[in-house]
């Protein structure tokens, strides 16, 4: 619990609540019902552990402060996160209903812990440490089966070893949210393209069998995407956009335009884990996604 003043609100509470939320509770030394108050939040604020901070603000010392955030009565509590006022509540409630309504808001333990799991996850992948990125990655997915997040990031380093099928187990809980998420969707495209290479007749010879028939029809469609999923089976995603491309210089809206979402797809597939930079900046973009997206657009629209 911090005593906030004109002095110090821009850096306790306004800067504050960019990095988590910030309770800020409106007090006054007379007032009875901010004096049983006072305590719940003290002991909320232990009990969760960091999850949000407390700060207490004398709105008779700091009527600026107060007037700002139009207090007519006290206790009153507001809310703060990304440096706006979201929630608040007037007077003493009880423990139960003040938990309540952080609950609301702020995530649980099981969710941030997920989310520093797979931060760490990516720090190790970046580091070559496919093995603490995976243990971390299924970790946070167990932790926080919602972030779905952390469960695209370790279904695809699945895929990416090769372990099919342990992938297709972790996806299967989200397998229904496919169809509206385009992060979800890349993942189950690019299973979809494992299945079709280990069901369809291609063999060894699968490159020379694809060449001859398209050499054959330069618009034979069917061929040219049976290709595009063979490369994407085997991890070749630029050439399967390359070829993918080919279908939509001939036929853009081809298949209810399936050669243009599964590019998207793979576009999704090859974005690199994102990567921190300080506040203000913006991430570098991937040279390989720039100039992919580039070319959809301008096969696209012209």
């Amino acid at each position: 619990m911090i005593d906030v003043t004109v002095e110090n609100f821009e850096a306790e509470v306004v800067a504050a609540s960019m990095n988590g939320p910030v309770l800020v509770d409106f007090w006054a030394p007379w007032c009875g019902p901010c004096k049983s108050l006072g305590p719940v939040l003290e002991k909320l604020e232990n009990d969760y552990a960091g999850r949000f901070k407390l700060v207490k603000i004398d709105s008779d010392q700091e009527q600026q402060i107060a007037g700002m955030f139009g207090i007519r009565s006290i206790p009153t509590c507001v809310l703060l996160m990304n440096g706006q006022p979201v929630d608040g509540f007037m007077g003493a409630l009880p423990e139960g209903q003040v938990r309540a309504f952080l609950d609301k808001h702020i995530p649980s333990a099981e969710v941030i812990e997920a989310e520093i799991e797979e931060d760490e996850a990516l720090e190790a992948l970046s580091a070559g440490d496919t093995g603490a990125a995976l243990e971390k990655l299924q970790h946070a997915v167990v932790t926080d089966p919602g972030n779905d997040d952390a469960r695209f990031d370790y279904v695809k380093l699945l895929l990416q070893l090769g372990r099919d099928d342990d992938a297709k187990v972790a996806f299967a809980p989200v397998i229904a949210k496919a169809a509206g998420s385009a992060r979800l969707g890349a993942l189950k495209a690019w299973m979809d393209a494992i299945d079709f290479a280990a069901a369809s007749a291609y063999g060894e010879s699968a490159g020379a069998e694809f060449d001859a028939k398209i050499a054959a029809n330069k618009r034979d469609f069917d061929t040219r995407f049976a290709r595009a999923r063979w490369h994407l089976a085997h991890q070749r995603f630029t050439d399967a956009m390359d070829e993918l491309l080919e279908i939509l210089m001939r036929d853009k809206a081809w298949n209810d335009e399936t050669a243009r979402k599964t590019y998207v797809h793979i576009l999704e597939l090859i974005e690199p884990p994102r990567v921190k930079v300080a506040d203000g900046q913006i991430p570098p973009s991937d040279p390989v996604v720039a100039t992919y997206r580039r070319r959809l657009s301008s096969v696209v629209l012209s």
